[in-house]
C-alpha cells in the first residue's frame, strides 16, 4: 500500500461516448498522486481502443479486460489490483472537479474520517444539468444509509488504512452492488462526511438504472433482507423509506 497514492476503480462496458471526458477529469486533478485502474468489462464498442490511447500517453492510467460479468466483479478486479491507501470508485461516464481529491482528501483530514462522500451536478449525455445539484447531509451513519443512499458512487473516497480493502458483492452485479459496498463500509466506520461543495458531475441517462426505481425495488429489497439480515418487518420499514427518499431525489 502506497501510503498518499489513491487509487480510481473505473469499470467499463461499452462506454465509448464519454469515457475519454472521464479520463481527462482525472488528468485534471490539482491532486496528482493517483492510479486509474479500468476494468474493461468485455466492451463491443470502441471503449477499448480509447482508453489505450490514454495509457500510452500517461502511465497512471491502467488497462485490463476481463469477460463480461456486470460492474461489481469489474471494481473487485480494480479493488484487488490497487496499490493506494484510498480508494475511489468512478463510473466511466460520471466526471471530476479538478479539486476533487484535493478537496475529499483535506475533508478526511479535518474529521480524522475514514469515509467522505459529496454533492455533484446531475447532467444528461450532452453535459447539460437536467437536474437540480445533489447536496447531501454533511454527516451520516449506517441506520441514515438504510434509508436513503447518500453516497453517489463517483464522490466516495474510502481510507483502508484501517479496516483494509472493501469488496463488493458480486451476484448482484450491477444493481445495487456500490450501495452494499458503502453498508460494508460504514458498518466498520461507523460514519462518513459530507462535501456539501459541488465536486463532480453524474450523468444520468435515459436508461439509467437509478431513475428506473421499479427494476431495482427488488435488489433494493434483498439488500435489507438477505445481505443486511434486518428481517422482514424492517426491510420493509427501510424499502419505504428508501423509495420516498427516492422520489424525492429525483424530483427535480
Amino acid at each position: 500500500m502506497q501510503e498518499s497514492l489513491v487509487s480510481i476503480i473505473t469499470p467499463l462496458y461499452n462506454g465509448e461516448a464519454f469515457v475519454a471526458q472521464t479520463i481527462d477529469s482525472v488528468l485534471s486533478q490539482t491532486y496528482t498522486n493517483w492510479e486509474m485502474i479500468i476494468i474493461n468489462d468485455g466492451s463491443k464498442d470502441n471503449s477499448e481502443n480509447i482508453v489505450r490511447g490514454y495509457c500510452n500517453i500517461d502511465p497512471r492510467i491502467k488497462l485490463f479486460n476481463q469477460p463480461n460479468a456486470g460492474s461489481a466483479a469489474a471494481r473487485n478486479n480494480g479493488i484487488r489490483r490497487a496499490q493506494g491507501r484510498y480508494i475511489a470508485l468512478l463510473d466511466a461516464d460520471d466526471l471530476w472537479e479538478p479539486f476533487f481529491l484535493e478537496s475529499q482528501l483535506a475533508l478526511m483530514k479535518k474529521h480524522n474520517a475514514l469515509l467522505v462522500y459529496g454533492a455533484h451536478k446531475r447532467i444528461d449525455a450532452n453535459n447539460n444539468e437536467c437536474l437540480t445539484p445533489f447536496i447531501p447531509p454533511k454527516r451520516i451513519t449506517y441506520n441514515d444509509l438504510l434509508k436513503t443512499c447518500s453516497i453517489t458512487c463517483l464522490t466516495g473516497l474510502y481510507d483502508t488504512s484501517k479496516y483494509g480493502k472493501v469488496y463488493l458483492h458480486e451476484e448482484f452485479r450491477s444493481l445495487r452492488d456500490d450501495y452494499i459496498y458503502w453498508l460494508e463500509i460504514i458498518k466498520q466506520t461507523g460514519e462518513a462526511w459530507g462535501n456539501q461543495n459541488i465536486i463532480g458531475s453524474y450523468r444520468i441517462l435515459g436508461n439509467s438504472v437509478s431513475r428506473n426505481k421499479k427494476k431495482v425495488v427488488k435488489p433494493q429489497f434483498l439488500v435489507y433482507y438477505k445481505v443486511e439480515k434486518l428481517g422482514l418487518i424492517r426491510s420493509f420499514f427501510y424499502l419505504a423509506h428508501w423509495a420516498i427518499n427516492g422520489f424525492i431525489k429525483y424530483r427535480k
